[in-house]
């Protein structure tokens, strides 16, 4: 059943199995196509709180434009999948564009972004349970670890757990780890090399198995240091893509350089792409998906 974006709140309120059913009879496909690349639409920021994209506060916050922002991306070749919370992929669903998409669930959003809890990455997402049961593909959870603040144990201890219980199902998850602190009261992640190098380090060690552990890394400040990073781990990366600001073809050199690294294999792209500095989403994603 494909819908329109103005009916899915009626559907949700009169037929709320209507997901279930969708994730059900979702066509499926590997995590690795033929091109033996991974290029994901990233779009599990609102539910962080972060609504913004340069200097639009809340640019994110209307659904409807972000939906159909999205299915305009994932209808795009090239694109795998996409990265999101319940929410957002469930209307995806309803709206019937994920059929032999990759459809990655998003885990950990309750670091609110600018709360003063922001550090404490709760699992307020898809659990390993509903990512089985909805039957998507993988699952993504970030650990920013701040050197100074005693709960980024927590978060490092709930991030183990979420990687063995992904594994126990056999089931991909993609961590994101980031060294982190906080200036002026605002947290700030460490992009450069050594900072980036230990966050690998710590992020591979998780859990009691690394066999379904993927990556999920930035581009450190310096592109030039990243082939010396990444032989921190023998794990899969893809690349974190970010918010390119007005430099867009300077971001999208770093990332040509980047995914020339052996453990390199595709990307997870939001904001840059859905809400691009210059031009449409189809021109943002076509030139993205054209750097693999």
């Amino acid at each position: 059943m494909n819908i329109g974006i103005p009916d899915l709140a009626p559907v949700r309120a009169r037929h709320p199995e209507a997901v279930a059913e969708a994730a059900a009879r979702r066509a499926r496909r590997p995590l690795i196509g033929d091109s033996g690349r991974l290029m994901i639409v990233a779009a599990d920021h609102p539910a962080r709180g972060a609504l913004g994209v340069g200097d639009r506060r809340l640019a994110m916050a209307n659904r409807a434009d972000l939906l159909q922002r999205l299915c305009t991306a994932l209808s795009r070749p090239g694109v795998d999948g996409v990265l999101a919370t319940a929410d957002i992929l469930e209307d995806l669903l309803l709206l019937g564009v994920l059929e032999n998409k990759v459809v990655m669930g998003s885990m950990n959003r309750g670091g609110l972004a600018g709360a003063a809890f922001e550090m404490d990455d709760r699992f307020t997402g898809h659990r390993a349970e509903d990512i089985a049961r909805l039957r998507f593909d993988a699952g993504k959870l970030l650990v920013r670890i701040d050197y100074d603040d005693p709960g980024s144990l927590t978060t490092l201890e709930s991030a183990a757990r979420a990687i063995d219980a992904m594994a126990a199902l056999r089931l991909p998850l993609f961590v994101e780890p980031f060294l982190s602190r906080r200036v002026d009261g605002r947290v700030r992640n460490d992009l450069s090399a050594e900072a980036v190098t230990k966050s690998i380090a710590i992020a591979s060690g998780l859990g009691g198995t690394s066999a379904y552990t993927w990556l999920k890394l930035p581009v450190t400040d310096d592109p030039d240091d990243m082939a010396e990073v990444l032989e921190t781990s023998t794990l899969p990366v893809v690349l974190l893509g970010g918010e390119v600001g007005d430099d867009q073809e300077g971001a999208y050199e770093r990332w040509r350089k980047a995914l020339r690294l052996p453990t390199v294999q595709g990307m997870v792209v939001g904001r840059s792409l859905l809400y691009p500095a210059e031009g449409s989403v189809e021109q943002a994603v076509d030139t993205a998906v054209g750097l693999l």
